[in-house]
């Protein structure tokens, strides 16, 4: 007779016939429906609802409004918000794309530091990265006042202003993304396709247009979908460089004004637009298979020669070394200033570093500071727990509903952060059984519930391609050894999976530490983020203290990027 081990007694036995039942799944993936139902498809549903009824009855009365053309304000803000951001996917497109090739495939002087400050705007968040363009060239920026100096000129030769200011920000802040997908899957290119495209006849501008472009496609879709919704989101940029009409700004406006019926189809509108936009660019990377067959070996830098183009090389490098610190170097001077003394000089006037002192001393100056780290804490936590789940449920396991889950949890990435935003406050400001029957707008937990909404597809698209790249035998061969599935998930799957995991984590906590549109919807006095902060500061010309805090962002993006990198390399890249 076989003698039976402590580990399977009689009392663990149910507990494995559980979990070896195919019904299983269903107990795993039952959460994550309920969870992307609740928090992702209930406010979604909730926007539409109070779009489309007034004083308690269906009716399109609201959209007849924003498609009225005796008032075309939210027509024109439609218009600019996709001009602006199909501008910004082409801009950046081009700037990443090009970089990414340039140091990927050319050794040159200058090429080594401009690797490492090719990264330097990914520690700009969005609403610093405005700030600090506006202190650089803005009309009041110390650039033009220095030109305007030198050349002892009447007014400033130049300024950002209009849809070329948010073009220039936006690209300088997002091109990163590019870049780093791009430079990915440039390191991955085998180099013999652009040979045999070569000796057939085939001039270099062909091979790029044929043979490179098509094989960055998966990356640049990708990249395509993150520019298109950070851009649709922006709302500090155009505010500040004078466009009057964004859909972002529109729904900021209708809130505030108390017109929730207007801001719930005017994030309806975004919403199908957002969705839209998603479905062509994966329809796009569908028409064509983009794997790579070929078993050659990753592309060789080849090295500038010539003394003119070292020449040519180094001042590049040299300028562009001093483009891409310049912002950072601004908003590092700026926090040393006195507040409200820098009115028309070039430079500051005063200078002190009790900014610094009261980030850390000073209550209320602290109070964003820990209400960020808590709430983006709190969502993060969230976001490990049920973006490790889904990633595991998504590669590991089939079951019905598998592609609804995918569409599902991946919806937030499609969502602009103002929507998200508006529809939380249609959701919640009542109570539901979501909410376990409270009301969450003007609590402390709207803000946290909005930051896991946003970033639970970064731990999810994480965790996944980590998980795709383990040998799936390894598990197998844990089970057949007698463990159970908790056993060999806790102790193969998830120390496998970890650099994964933690990437996506760290990339969702800073996000969300970050998180300014959204949160400039959600927000109460108590529970004022770093990111409010710092824009009413801006308005209150308090520039010191506002930069200070910029700066301490700043800093944290810097370590968490490091750490990413040390972690798992290129991995930081396939999460974004």
């Amino acid at each position: 007779m076989k003698n039976v081990r402590p580990s399977e007694s009689p009392s663990v036995r149910p507990w494995t016939a559980i979990t070896s039942s195919r019904y299983f799944i269903y107990v795993l993936v039952a959460p994550l429906f309920l969870v992307l139902l609740a928090y992702v498809v209930y406010p979604l549903f909730q926007t539409f609802i109070q779009s489309i009824e007034v004083k308690g009855q269906l009716s399109l009365k609201n959209y007849g409004k924003f498609f009225s053309l005796e008032h075309t304000s939210n027509l024109e803000a439609l218009w600019t918000s996709i001009y602006i951001s199909v501008l910004s996917v082409i801009t950046c497109a081009i700037v990443g794309v090009a970089m990414a090739f340039l140091l990927e495939r050319y050794e040159f002087p200058g090429r080594k530091i401009l690797t490492v400050l090719a990264m330097v705007p990914m520690a700009l968040p969005p609403l610093v990265g405005v700030l600090s363009f506006t202190f650089l060239y803005g009309e009041s920026g110390i650039i033009p006042r220095s030109l305007k100096l030198l050349l002892q000129m009447d007014h400033v030769p130049f300024s950002l202003k209009g849809v070329w200011g948010v073009l220039m920000v936006h690209t300088f802040t997002m091109y990163t993304y590019f870049y780093m997908t791009a430079s990915a899957a440039i390191k991955g290119l085998d180099p013999s396709l652009e040979e045999a495209a070569s000796s057939l006849g085939a001039g270099r501008m062909y091979v790029w247009r044929r043979v490179i472009l098509p094989m960055l496609t998966p990356a640049m879709v990708a990249s395509s979908l993150l520019v298109f919704m950070i851009s649709m989101a922006s709302y500090t940029a155009p505010l500040i460089f004078g466009i009057e009409r964004t859909m972002t700004m529109q729904i900021y406006l209708s809130r505030t004004n108390g017109n929730l019926d207007m801001a719930a189809t005017q994030s309806t509108i975004l919403t199908i637009v957002s969705i839209l936009f998603l479905m062509i660019m994966r329809w796009y990377q569908n028409l064509r298979n983009y794997q790579n067959m070929s078993k050659g070996v990753s592309v060789h830098r080849t090295e500038v020669k010539s003394t003119a183009g070292k020449y040519v090389s180094m001042i590049l490098s040299f300028i562009g070394v001093v483009i891409l610190l310049l912002p950072i170097l601004v908003l590092v001077l700026i926090s040393f200033s006195k507040d409200a003394t820098w009115t028309t000089q070039i430079l500051p006037p005063e200078y002190t570093a009790n900014h610094y002192v009261k980030l850390f001393t000073d209550s209320k100056t602290w109070r964003p500071i820990g209400n960020s780290f808590k709430m983006s804490f709190i969502a993060t936590i969230g976001n490990v727990i049920f973006g490790v789940a889904a990633a595991y449920a998504m590669v590991r396991m089939k079951f019905r509903g598998k592609s609804l889950l995918d569409v599902l949890i991946m919806l937030p990435w499609a969502l602009p952060g103002t929507v998200v935003g508006v529809n939380l406050i249609a959701a919640f400001s009542q109570p539901s059984v979501f909410s376990f029957n409270q009301v969450l707008i003007g609590s402390f937990w709207i803000l946290p519930l909005a930051y896991f909404v946003r970033h639970l597809p970064l731990v999810f698209r994480s965790t996944s391609a980590t998980l795709m790249q383990m040998d799936g035998s390894v598990e197998e061969a844990a089970r057949n050894l007698g463990a159970s599935w908790w056993y060999s998930f806790r102790r193969v799957v998830f120390p496998m999976a970890l650099s994964g995991v933690l990437v996506g984590t760290l990339l969702a906590f800073v996000q969300g530490i970050g998180e300014f549109v959204s949160s400039i919807l959600l927000f109460t006095t108590r529970t004022a983020p770093i990111s409010v902060e710092i824009f009413q500061r801006m308005y209150s010309f308090e520039f010191g203290t506002a930069c200070a805090y910029g700066v301490l962002q700043i800093l944290l993006i810097v370590i968490v990027l490091f750490i990413s990198r040390k972690i798992s390399g290129d991995t930081t890249t396939t999460a974004v």
